[in-house]
C-alpha cells in the first residue's frame, strides 16, 4: 500500500471557498493533521475520518506524525488555512523530510486562497500593485529581520499585508510597524483590517495608518497598508494599477500605449522607443 501526504490550504474556511482539488484530497484522505481551529471549519468534510489535532505550536509534531503515517501507508491531509505555501505546513514538511533524507514519499500541494487574496476582496481593491506580505511574529524571526523587512517595504511603496499582527503576548510589534511605516507614508494612508474573513465572526474595517491602533487588531487580523496612491471610495480601498496614471477611464480608445504611460520628454530610454 502506498502512502502520501496532501498538504491543503483550506482558504479564509468556508466551505464554498475551499478548492474542489482540496476537498477531493480531504475525501481521499483516511487521516486528517491539523491545528484544532483549522480541523472545526471542516467538520461536514471529514466526518468518519481519524483527526490528529493539536494546538498551534506543535506544526513540527504535526510534520512527523503525517510523515511516519505515510510511510506506513496511510493517506494523510495536512490542512493549513490560507495557502498552505504561505505560512503554513508545506515548508515543514519538505523540512523535516529534507533532514531525514526521505525522497520517496509522495507529496502534493494544494493550494489555497492566501489571507491577502480573501481580505483584500472585502476591502475592495487594495492590491492592485507590487504587494509584499510580513508576519509581525517573532517566535522564529528576530524582530531585527522583520523591522529590516518593513522598512524595505515602506521605503519601496509596497502595499504590505501584515500577518500575525498582534496577540495577547505580543502587543508591542504592531506599534513598532506602524512607527517604521510612519516614517515613509503618510498618517492618512488607507488601511484595512480584516478580522475572520469569510467565517462567521468577520469583521471589516477601513482605517488609516495614523489612527490604526484605535482600532480592534489581533491575532485572527490582517492589516492591509496601502501605498502612496492608495485611497478610499465608497468605503472601498482602491490602489490604482499605475502610478503616474495614463490612461483615460472615460474613454473607449486608450490615447497611449502601455509602454508609453510613464514616458517623460528627453529620458533617455524614452528617446529610443522605451528601450533602455
Amino acid at each position: 500500500m502506498t502512502g502520501c501526504i496532501f498538504v491543503v490550504g483550506l482558504g479564509p474556511g468556508n466551505v464554498k471557498h475551499i478548492t474542489e482539488r482540496a476537498k477531493e484530497a480531504i475525501f481521499e484522505s483516511d487521516c486528517i493533521i491539523g491545528f484544532k481551529t483549522y480541523v472545526d471549519l471542516i467538520t461536514e468534510l471529514i466526518e468518519g475520518k481519524e483527526v490528529i489535532s493539536s494546538p498551534m505550536s506543535e506544526e513540527v509534531t504535526r510534520a512527523q506524525e503525517a510523515i511516519e503515517l505515510a510511510q506506513a501507508g496511510r493517506k494523510v491531509a495536512v490542512i493549513s488555512s490560507g495557502d498552505a505555501g504561505v505560512y503554513g505546513m508545506a515548508g515543514l514538511i519538505y523540512e523535516v523530510l529534507a533532514e531525514r533524507d526521505l525522497k520517496d514519499v509522495l507529496v502534493e500541494i494544494i493550494p489555497g486562497i492566501s489571507a491577502i487574496n480573501s481580505c483584500a476582496s472585502l476591502l475592495g481593491a487594495p492590491v492592485m500593485h507590487d504587494a509584499c506580505t510580513i508576519s509581525l511574529s517573532d517566535h522564529l524571526t528576530p524582530w531585527e529581520t522583520i523591522a529590516k523587512r518593513l522598512h524595505a517595504a515602506g521605503d519601496a511603496d509596497f502595499i504590505i499585508a501584515l500577518y500575525n499582527p498582534k496577540s495577547m503576548k505580543r502587543t508591542a510589534q504592531i506599534e513598532e510597524a506602524q512607527a517604521i511605516l510612519l516614517q515613509y507614508r503618510s498618517k492618512d494612508t488607507p488601511v484595512g483590517l480584516v478580522k475572520g474573513a469569510y467565517r462567521e465572526n468577520q469583521k471589516v474595517e477601513i482605517t488609516t495608518l495614523g489612527e490604526m491602533l484605535t482600532k480592534e487588531i489581533g491575532m485572527l487580523s490582517t492589516v492591509i497598508i496601502g501605498n502612496s496612491a492608495t485611497f478610499v471610495f465608497d468605503n472601498k480601498m482602491v490602489t490604482p494599477r499605475g502610478y503616474q496614471r495614463k490612461y483615460d477611464l472615460d474613454s473607449d480608445v486608450q490615447t497611449l500605449k502601455p509602454h508609453e504611460r510613464l514616458r517623460k520628454e528627453n529620458e533617455p530610454w524614452a528617446l529610443h522607443g522605451g528601450k533602455a
